[in-house]
């Protein structure tokens, strides 16, 4: 899942707002036209649409890339940015923050387990889509969950893990987590699951990471490079940061990937019933390819 802190900001329609002074106070300036540049570059590359809230976690987190690359103002650091600086990789992890744990949203992973069930097919495997996949709880439990359903540290499941944040999906891939981390995951999949290694740190069995694939991955890139027939696609917790017509661009585009009857899980503040034909909602955030 991808999420954006907010922060109280001053608005152009506030009237201490003004171009020629900083907006936030700090050790760089920060004007509002540095904030709509942000805003711009951010929504053009990734589709994410930050609110006027995020002025001062703009200036925050892009500070430090400032630091790090020794440049004196953000006019600077984005006119380098614009001319094809190979900063745009650090620019978009900085902007992105990415909250998620293990079992978030139980239900989903009941109702996963069900249908992996009745779609289990002799000598085939089921596909999954992570689409969001963070720091790799969702994956993970995902793979726990087919596990834990089949009896088996080989179930015929794969899935495909994949976020924008490169420097999460190396997390990821890591599979190690701290206690408190784990702390959701039942005794018994925790055990059987996961190495643990030293008094608060447990890693993912290496017979569960066979299942996962990580992948770095833009949904509004060009090209997904994701094969289906897929049965069942998770995407929640990003979708809600682009606008409507962005979303449901989305949405359509993963529908021919899915098998018909798979299913859309989606996060719990994002919904799709008007404006797109091709999936039905079949419980709370689920919904099935028509």
């Amino acid at each position: 899942m991808v999420s954006l802190k907010s922060s109280p900001s001053i608005t152009p329609e506030n009237p201490l707002f003004s171009a020629s002074q900083p907006d936030v106070p700090g050790e760089f300036a920060f004007h509002g036209e540095d904030f709509e540049r942000v805003r711009a570059l951010l929504k053009q590359h990734t589709g994410i649409s930050l609110s006027e809230a995020k002025r001062s976690m703009v200036y925050s987190r892009l500070a430090r890339r400032l630091r790090a690359n020794g440049v004196t103002s953000f006019r600077a650091y984005l006119d380098a940015l614009r001319h094809g600086k190979p900063e745009w990789e650090h620019f978009v992890n900085a902007l992105t923050t990415n909250l998620t744990y293990f079992y978030r949203e139980a239900h989903h992973f009941q109702i996963l387990a069900e249908h992996f069930k009745r779609r289990a097919r002799p000598g085939e495997v089921l596909q999954v889509w992570c689409a969001a996949a963070s720091t790799g709880e969702e994956a993970w439990t995902i793979a726990l969950t087919a596990a834990e359903t089949f009896a088996t540290l080989a179930p015929p499941v794969h899935i495909l893990a994949t976020d924008l944040d490169t420097s999460v999906i190396d997390t990821a891939r890591r599979g190690v987590y701290r206690g408190e981390q784990v702390a959701r995951i039942p005794e018994g999949p925790l055990r059987r699951h996961f190495v643990h290694e030293a008094p608060d740190l447990y890693r993912v069995r290496p017979e569960l990471r066979a299942l996962v694939t990580f992948r770095q991955l833009n949904l509004l890139g060009a090209d997904w490079a994701v094969r289906g027939p897929l049965d069942a696609v998770f995407c929640r917790n990003v979708l809600i940061y682009f606008d409507r017509a962005t979303q449901l661009q989305v949405v359509e585009r993963m529908a021919p990937l899915l098998r018909p009857g798979g299913l859309l899980f989606v996060g719990h503040s994002e919904h799709f019933s008007h404006g797109q034909r091709v999936f039905s909602l079949q419980g709370k955030t689920v919904y099935v390819r028509n």
